[in-house]
């Protein structure tokens, strides 16, 4: 297949850690034989912005390659608080580019919002397209952001999608009025697997007798940075240590919380790691911690269990899917204390690393690949019959 990607979430010379689960999934199809080109279209405004993400967007070029991948960064005019207006300036911009190339089988807009926004203008040039959700691309943008009826509508004219997890899939059923695909993300086995604690530990210079809790993840509201750092205060060891490892907005606010709480001993800000150093902290880590209101099927949770890592994690979306019947490691709750009383019994008592590594070896990327092949390849045969009546003059 030709297929191409209309997205806002991919790696980038600037954003070298921004969706590294997204390549990974296009580098699986275009190593299955497929054509994969992916436009990244990217925000600009009137106002003097060189800061920040600004500057970081402005200071990539037209397009580069990754990995045997182009990846093309159309522009188009982004106002603040005009989130439909965005969207279909973001689509249009899209659509543009990646119909000037060569003639495509397939467009999957990879993060359902804006992307989707394209999906009327495809549907009037009878071209396939599938809406990929993951998790708060439909969640909060249908629900806390108000979008739900422009999401419904993008997800009617694309006629097809897909989701990272069941829980996921489901809220896509229910807004656009069919069914879509189960297409979950994989985990690279190989490279995410137990090893010597003692080792990791030394190749991250920690202490080798002391318990430690790892986070993992961006430093925003959904992901509730704070409520994990209460959690780990009220039920770990006194010698417990605690890693977030991630960057994000809230990063100064769960700083001075940090210091409020009097807590510097025992709390560090990591900052970003790459694939190749996390295997050491998934190693190094006795349980992995994750407070969340909102995900899709996360992907921290499917690496540290391949790595034979207890997960301690609040049940939001897919994230009960990987844990179901792992008793003790899912919390109902939202409370400190008692997601703080979990974390001392799981370090007390931890489940076998094998039997957690085990939960995940079936979810691998080549099994990921060939349920996104069969969701694409009906989209294409669809409109392909839809074509093909519409030259009879049947519809």
């Amino acid at each position: 297949m030709k297929i191409g990607v209309l997205t806002t979430l991919y790696p980038s010379a600037s954003f070298p850690f921004e969706g590294i689960f997204a390549e990974r999934r296009w580098r699986c199809m275009l190593e299955s034989g497929h054509e994969v080109r992916v436009v990244h279209p990217l925000p600009r405004t009137t106002w003097p912005l060189a800061f920040g993400n600004w500057a970081k967007w402005a200071a990539l070029p037209a397009s580069e390659e990754r990995l045997g991948i182009s990846i093309e960064y159309p522009r188009y005019w982004h106002l603040p608080r005009f989130p439909r207006g965005n969207a279909r300036r973001l689509a249009d911009a899209g659509c543009q580019r990646l119909l000037s190339g060569t003639e495509l089988d397939v467009v999957v807009c990879d993060y359902a919002w804006p992307a989707s926004a394209a999906a009327p203008r495809l549907r009037e040039l009878n071209l396939a397209c599938v809406v990929s959700g993951r998790g708060s691309d439909i969640l909060q943008v249908a629900g806390e952001a108000g979008l739900g009826a422009e999401l419904r509508q993008y997800l009617s004219a694309a006629g097809h999608w897909c989701a990272v997890s069941q829980d996921l899939l489901n809220s896509m059923d229910e807004l656009g009025g069919g069914r879509g695909c189960l297409v979950p993300n994989g985990v690279d086995v190989e490279r995410f697997s137990p090893g010597d604690r003692s080792a990791a530990r030394a190749a991250l210079h920690l202490p080798q007798e002391l318990p430690f809790v790892l986070v993992v993840g961006h430093l925003i509201p959904r992901k509730d940075p704070l409520l994990a750092l209460r959690s780990f205060l009220a039920g770990a060891p006194s010698n417990a240590q605690l890693f977030f490892v991630g960057r994000g907005p809230m990063e100064g606010e769960l700083l001075r919380e940090v210091e409020r709480l009097g807590a510097q001993a025992q709390v560090s800000l990591i900052g970003e790691a790459k694939p190749e150093r996390l295997v050491d902290w998934y190693r190094a880590a006795d349980c992995l911690l994750l407070t969340s209101t909102r995900e899709g099927r996360p992907n921290v949770v499917l690496e540290a269990l391949a790595c034979g890592l207890p997960v301690l994690a609040t049940d939001a979306g897919g994230t009960g899917e990987l844990l179901e019947g792992l008793s003790g490691t899912l919390a109902k709750s939202r409370s400190a204390d008692e997601l703080g009383d979990m974390l001392r019994k799981l370090l007390n008592n931890p489940p076998g690393s094998e039997a957690l590594r085990e939960r995940v070896l079936p979810l691998s990327w080549a099994a990921s690949t060939q349920a996104l092949e069969r969701c694409l390849q009906v989209a294409v045969d669809a409109r392909r019959g839809q074509r093909e009546q519409v030259q009879r003059g049947e519809l």
